[in-house]
C-alpha cells in the first residue's frame, strides 16, 4: 500500500473559498496563512458560512502587490488589502477562544459589509499571539493554531469520499470538507486509526476526529444549501450524535509538504 498526498489546500480568511497549492509551508500555525485572516460582526465574534452562506464565494489570494490579501466576489470590484497595523487591535472570538486581532481598516470593512450585508470587518490574528491548541487532545503545550475551529490541519482520504459518494443519488466534492491535506492510496476511513504519521520530513499527530456541521452542506460554488452529507453521515458515521469524516492533525514540527509526497503511518 501507497499513500501518497495528492492534494493540499488552505484558506486564507475562514470560511472563505480556498487555494490549492503544489508545495505548503508549515510553520507554527499550520500551513503558512491558513485561517490567518477573519471576519466578526460588530461584537466582535466570528462570522462563518454557517451564518451567511455567501461567504464561501469570497475569493482570497496572497497578492504581492498588497503585500497582503486580493478580495474578490459576486457582483463586487476587487480589492487589495495590505497588511496593515495601523487600525488598532481588537479582541475576538472564535468559539470559547478570545484572541487579539489587528483590524485590517476601513476600506475592507466597507466591502465586506457590502457584500455580505451585514457590518462586519476583516482581521489578521496578532503576529506575537499564541493561540493553543485544546490541550485535551494536543500533544505538546507549544501546539498552536490560527483561526481554525481547533485544529492546525484537516487531513482527509479520497478513499473516504468515495466510500460517502457510493452511498450519495449525487456524488459531492472534496471541497465541501475544505481539508488542508487529501491523500490517496488506503482504504476507506484508514485515517481513523492512524495515530502518528509521516508527510515529508513532518512528523504529525493524528488527534482527533473531525465532527461536520452545516457548512458540509453549502455548496461551495454558488453558496446554495442542501441535506447531504450529513442526512448520510448520519446513518453510518454517527459517534455519539457526532458525524464523523476526516481527522484533525496537528504537526511536530515547522517544515514543508509537497502534492506527491508518500505518506507514513507510523503508528
Amino acid at each position: 500500500m501507497v499513500i501518497k498526498v495528492s492534494e493540499l489546500n488552505f484558506y486564507p480568511i475562514k470560511s472563505c473559498g480556498g487555494t490549492r497549492l503544489d508545495t505548503a509551508d508549515v510553520a507554527l500555525r499550520g500551513i503558512v496563512h491558513d485561517r490567518e485572516w477573519l471576519i466578526v460582526d460588530e461584537s466582535n465574534k466570528f462570522i462563518t458560512q454557517r451564518e451567511i452562506p455567501a461567504i464561501c464565494l469570497i475569493k482570497p489570494i496572497l497578492s504581492d502587490a498588497a503585500g497582503g490579501l486580493s478580495l474578490s466576489a459576486p457582483g463586487m470590484s476587487s480589492i487589495e488589502v495590505p497588511l496593515t497595523k495601523t487600525s488598532g487591535q481588537r479582541r475576538v472570538t472564535v468559539w470559547s477562544a478570545t484572541c487579539r486581532a489587528d483590524d485590517q481598516g476601513d476600506a475592507v470593512a466597507a466591502w465586506l459589509s457590502q457584500y455580505l450585508g451585514v457590518e462586519c470587518r476583516l482581521v489578521r490574528m496578532a503576529d506575537d499571539y499564541k493561540r493553543q491548541v485544546d490541550q485535551r487532545y494536543a500533544k505538546r503545550k507549544t501546539d498552536q493554531v490560527g483561526f481554525a475551529d481547533g485544529f492546525p490541519l484537516l487531513l482527509i482520504s479520497e478513499e473516504s469520499l468515495a466510500d460517502l459518494n457510493s452511498r450519495l443519488t449525487e456524488p459531492l466534492p472534496m471541497n465541501r470538507f475544505r481539508p488542508n491535506v487529501v491523500v490517496s492510496g488506503c482504504q476507506a476511513f484508514a485515517e481513523d486509526d492512524w495515530k502518528t504519521i509521516k508527510i515529508g520530513d513532518i512528523l504529525f499527530d493524528v488527534v482527533k476526529p473531525c465532527a461536520r456541521c452545516v457548512i458540509t452542506t453549502i455548496d461551495q460554488s454558488n453558496a446554495s444549501k442542501g441535506i447531504e452529507p450529513l442526512r448520510m453521515l448520519a446513518q453510518y458515521r454517527n459517534s455519539q450524535n457526532k458525524l464523523l469524516f476526516g481527522q484533525n492533525i496537528v504537526h511536530q514540527s515547522a517544515g514543508q509538504v509537497q502534492v506527491g509526497d508518500l505518506l507514513d503511518v507510523l503508528d
